[in-house]
């Protein structure tokens, strides 16, 4: 009788225990995710924000919004240029850039600097900075190998900016995939 209480007990301190981890793994993740956020709060804070009213804001201008990349196969990987100017008297701001599929990613070039390659799960505190009268360049490339699809695509590159009326773009690619 005394073996089958020891055995118990062991028993109960077993579950505690994996019980335990795992409540601690959770509160870890919790906290690490939280942190995450926290960081990309801190980004949009630090971005100039301005009101459509403003005398002086920056103005963004693109030069097309669409790109036709043609017939291309499913191994193949296309890209599209896209400009963007800022015709504002003060900087643009471009953040928050991702895009609507694993197989889409979006890269700036500004002043000859490139960023990262920012895709659909892209959580990031990358800001660019264009400055009054200037241009950046977005790379919209597309790798139809990582998410094989045929026919008619359309895919998209989206990023926010700090033109007040011109909060949100997108930018959009089409191919016929063989």
């Amino acid at each position: 009788m005394k073996l089958s209480r020891v055995s118990n007990m062991g028993t109960d301190k077993l579950i505690f225990i994996i019980i335990g981890g795992f409540t601690l793994v959770i509160l870890v993740l919790i906290v690490l995710f939280s942190i995450n956020e926290g960081k990309q709060s801190q980004t949009a804070a630090n971005i100039n924000s301005f009101s459509v009213n403003d005398k002086e804001k920056p103005v963004v201008a693109i030069s097309s919004a669409f790109s036709d990349l043609g017939n291309m196969k499913v191994k193949d990987e296309k890209s599209a240029e896209f400009s963007i100017e800022n015709k504002g008297t003060k900087p643009l701001s471009l953040f928050k850039v991702s895009s609507s599929c694993d197989c889409t990613f979006g890269q700036i070039t500004i002043d000859g600097n490139k960023s990262a390659e920012f895709g659909m799960h892209s959580k990031n505190s990358w800001t660019g900075t264009v400055d009054p009268g200037k241009k950046a360049t977005l790379n919209v490339i597309y790798r139809p190998f990582i998410m094989p699809v045929k026919g008619v695509v359309t895919r998209d590159v989206f990023m926010q900016t700090n033109d007040p009326e011109n909060p949100k773009l997108t930018f959009t690619v089409k191919a016929e995939v063989e």
